[in-house]
């Protein structure tokens, strides 16, 4: 069996039992999710807040000494976006220019002005990609939100995988692209009842190589391996824990 259809499979089994979990149970995986995400997603753009300071922050609402006031609103602004986008999944709202635009308005809060494209040129340190003009990426842009249209088509991770990777390609934003794009692949997950995943800083010199085949040469079958991997693993995850309260039996996951 592929990983596909692995996925499909452990997704049948998440949809049956999700309502039946202890309460106590989900709160925490789900508590223990959206830290450490919210610690990743920030850590991969440079925040050198550890994992235990971002607990501290978000759970404790404890203040962190020694640390930038920035890293500290970029840890707490990230777990608001994240909490923005279950909420309109929630709404049933589909992406939209609207939202996005909102979602980083939101990542970018007493930063800096968020939700406005960009007006010049930006340059990603390390990679050989480099974003459109501003002239073109708004162009670009329209065809995005447009594409957004006709690839819901696309199996759940792959549309997630090119939500974001097309996104970070484009770089709409003067900053906080990659938190934002990280954020939308999620929103498609869940918006297709999957669960959103966390791209482990640890493991950001893959990521950035799988985008970079994306960005050079179109092709983002490795950025969807690495998608689907991480998608495999949160179900399994939370089947297992599933499994623990007899509510499926561990033969039952894949």
């Amino acid at each position: 069996m592929n990983l596909i259809d692995k996925i499909k499979h452990n997704k049948d089994k998440f949809m049956e039992i999700q309502e039946q979990l202890e309460p106590m149970y989900l709160e925490n995986y789900e508590e223990a999710f959206r830290i450490s995400y919210t610690h990743n997603s920030t850590a991969i753009e440079g925040n050198s807040l550890t994992l235990l300071d971002t607990k501290l922050v978000l759970s404790d609402k404890v203040s962190v000494g020694g640390k930038d006031l920035r890293e500290i609103y970029e840890v707490i602004n990230h777990d608001k976006a994240y909490r923005y986008i279950k909420q309109c999944i929630k709404d049933k709202k589909a992406l939209s220019e609207t939202i996005v635009k909102q979602i980083h308005k939101i990542l970018v809060e007493n930063i800096f002005p968020g939700g406005n494209y960009r007006i010049g040129d930006v340059f990603i340190g390390g990679s050989q990609h480099e974003p459109p003009s501003p002239q073109d990426m708004i162009f670009q842009m329209k065809d995005f939100y447009r594409d957004l249209e006709y690839k819901c088509v696309l199996e759940t991770t792959e549309l997630a995988a090119w939500t974001h990777a097309e996104f970070v390609r484009i770089h709409p934003f003067i900053d906080g692209n990659g938190r934002t794009a990280r954020l939308l692949m999620n929103y498609q997950l869940m918006d297709g009842g999957l669960l959103p995943i966390n791209i482990l800083n640890e493991n950001r010199q893959e990521y950035y190589k799988c985008l970079e085949e994306h960005h050079l040469h179109g092709n983002l079958e490795p950025f969807h391996e690495m998608v689907m991997k991480l998608e495999e693993m949160e179900l399994k995850k939370y089947l297992h824990l599933a499994a623990q309260q007899g509510l499926v039996t561990e033969n039952e996951i894949l």
